[in-house]
């Protein structure tokens, strides 16, 4: 299974994509949820959003419909009016965000379902945070993810600078199978594009 976060679904769409025919289950976290919310008219707010990404969005969820994965969105989220250590975390009972505030991080019901999957799973593969979790009113999405696949018994990946400095501010790096600081090559190999450094190893 996958676990997918950061900021733009034009950065994920070939992963997504691909996995959508690899994987058995993708969770969805982070800003990049927004889109296709918003593809599914729903209200997100002031949430960080580049409007490029619906018709991404758009494709992914018409793929999903008859591929072999899952693909999971969020189903509650942690919203405030601004990004700030002194923001009022406000959880939502859902997924429409209000005019005035902003999503910045999954919430416990999302963190909670995908804490189940992740840990059950044989392979994991995450890339992208769950919210800001650098800003800790906003860090406990991402923290949940971490521990999750921390926990996972079975090979666990984990790509991209983010979900790296995420491991390493909760103390867990050292408890994952495998580490690649370069999120984007990863990315790259996953959605099966040649990289000359894997090429000539082979």
């Amino acid at each position: 299974m996958a676990v997918l976060g950061g900021a733009k679904v034009s950065d994920k769409i070939a992963v997504i994509e691909r996995f959508l025919d690899l994987a058995d289950t993708i969770l969805i976290g982070g800003a990049m949820c927004f889109p296709f919310f918003y593809a599914q008219d729903h209200a997100i707010g002031d949430s960080l959003f580049d409007r490029d990404d619906v018709p991404l969005a758009k494709r992914a969820l018409e793929a999903a419909r008859s591929a072999r994965a899952s693909l999971e969105l969020p189903v509650d989220l942690v919203v405030a009016d601004r990004l700030a250590e002194d923001a009022q975390p406000e959880t939502l009972d859902g997924i429409d965000v209000p005019e005035g505030k902003m999503g910045l991080d999954i919430g416990p019901r999302t963190a909670a379902g995908y804490r189940e999957v992740i840990v059950a799973a044989g392979t994991v593969f995450w890339n992208g945070p769950m919210g800001a979790f650098e800003v800790e009113p906003f860090a406990a999405g991402t923290r949940a993810v971490a521990e999750a696949v921390a926990e996972a018994p079975g090979t666990t990946v984990v790509g991209g600078g983010d979900s790296v400095a995420a491991l390493q501010q909760f103390g867990l790096a050292d408890t994952v199978t495998h580490i690649s600081t370069g999120g984007g090559a990863s990315l790259e190999l996953l959605e099966g594009r040649p990289l000359p450094g894997v090429e000539a190893l082979a």
